[in-house]
């Protein structure tokens, strides 16, 4: 495991809350991974604690790369919502309520958006959230 994920799964405390760093909680089968916050790996960025948040690997993860594609500005407004909580070295409810909103306008501006083979780009499970209320 990577220094900086493991540290961070520590420091906050992401076990023992079971969610992370948008409000996705971690379901059997899945992990807990390390996305690359301000500079992509793909464009060098280090795997390092001020370049890191922990996110699930088979929901928040794909789906944040999804929403970056898509739509850059919600993109970097999530992103800022996880730098603030990294700041404050804490997972804050306020922080994970934004989050939350800004993917609930994103899913319902881009609901019935398909893929190459037809599928909504948006899965079932993205929409599972600790805090949506919205399901």
């Amino acid at each position: 495991m990577l220094k900086a994920k493991k540290i961070l799964i520590n420091e906050f405390h992401l076990k023992d809350l079971g969610y992370d760093f948008m409000g996705y909680s971690l379901q059997k089968d899945d992990i807990f991974t390390f996305h690359h916050l301000i500079v992509q790996a793909k464009r060098g960025g280090a795997a390092s604690m001020d370049n890191g948040a922990i996110l699930c690997g088979k929901t928040s993860h794909p789906y944040i790369h999804l929403v970056e594609k898509i739509d850059r500005k919600t993109f970097m407004e999530i992103t800022k919502e996880i730098l603030e909580m990294k700041r404050k070295m804490s997972l804050d409810i306020i922080n994970l309520k934004n989050i939350n909103e800004l993917l609930c306008m994103f899913e319902e501006k881009y609901s019935d958006e398909e893929n190459d083979v037809g599928a909504l780009i948006i899965k079932p499970e993205y929409k599972i959230r600790i805090f949506n209320t919205q399901k």
